[in-house]
C-alpha cells in the first residue's frame, strides 16, 4: 500500500464522507509521511503508479484515479468518472459523469468536465469551459473561456475553441501542424 486513510473526516454537503490520506511511502514527488487529499475509500485512488489525490482535492462516488495521473487543489472527481495516463486535474475543476481524462491532458481553472465526455492526448480544457454530452477532446485541442463543446462533437488537432463559443453535434478539426 501507498497511502492510508487517516482519522481526519469531511462530509459533504450531500452526506457523503470523505478520508484525507497519508502516503506511507516515497513514490513520484510524494514524500512518506505527506498527507494529501480527500477521498472516499480505497476505491477512488489506485495503490499503484504515481497517481496522487493533493492539497483540498476531493475524489469520491464510483470515480477512479490510477497511473500516474494527479488531482490537486480544490478539483473533484467524482460520479463514475475517470482519471488516469499523466493527466492533471487541479484548480478548482471538477470532473464527473462517466468522463474520462487521460493521457497528457490537463483540466484546469473552473472547467466542468462531465456526461460521457473524453479528454485526452495533450489536451487542455480551463478557464470555465464546459465540455460534455458524448464529446470528444483531443490530440493538442485546447478549450477555454466560456465555450462549451457537447452533443456528440469532437475536438482536435490544433483546434482552440474559446469565447464565448459553442460547438455542439457536429465534427471539428484544427489545423494540423
Amino acid at each position: 500500500m501507498k497511502y492510508k486513510l487517516t482519522n481526519d473526516i469531511r462530509t459533504l454537503s450531500n452526506g457523503v464522507t470523505l478520508y484525507r490520506i497519508q502516503a506511507l511511502r516515497a513514490f513520484g514527488t510524494i514524500k512518506e509521511g505527506a498527507l494529501g487529499g480527500w477521498v472516499e475509500g480505497y476505491h477512488n485512488l489506485s495503490h499503484y503508479g504515481n497517481c496522487w489525490v493533493d492539497d483540498s482535492a476531493c475524489v469520491f462516488g464510483d470515480a477512479c484515479v490510477f497511473d500516474n495521473a494527479r488531482i490537486s487543489h480544490n478539483a473533484w472527481v467524482h460520479g463514475d468518472a475517470c482519471v488516469y495516463g499523466d493527466a492533471q486535474v487541479y484548480a478548482n475543476a471538477r470532473v464527473y459523469g462517466d468522463a474520462k481524462v487521460y493521457g497528457h491532458a490537463r483540466v484546469f481553472g473552473d472547467a466542468r468536465i462531465y456526461g460521457h465526455a473524453d479528454v485526452y492526448g495533450s489536451a487542455d480544457v480551463y478557464d470555465h469551459a464546459g465540455v460534455f454530452g458524448y464529446t470528444r477532446v483531443y490530440e493538442y485541442a485546447e478549450v477555454y473561456g466560456h465555450a462549451g463543446i457537447f452533443g456528440y462533437a469532437q475536438i482536435y488537432g490544433y483546434a482552440q475553441i474559446y469565447g464565448n463559443a459553442n460547438v455542439c453535434g457536429c465534427v471539428f478539426e484544427g489545423e494540423r501542424k
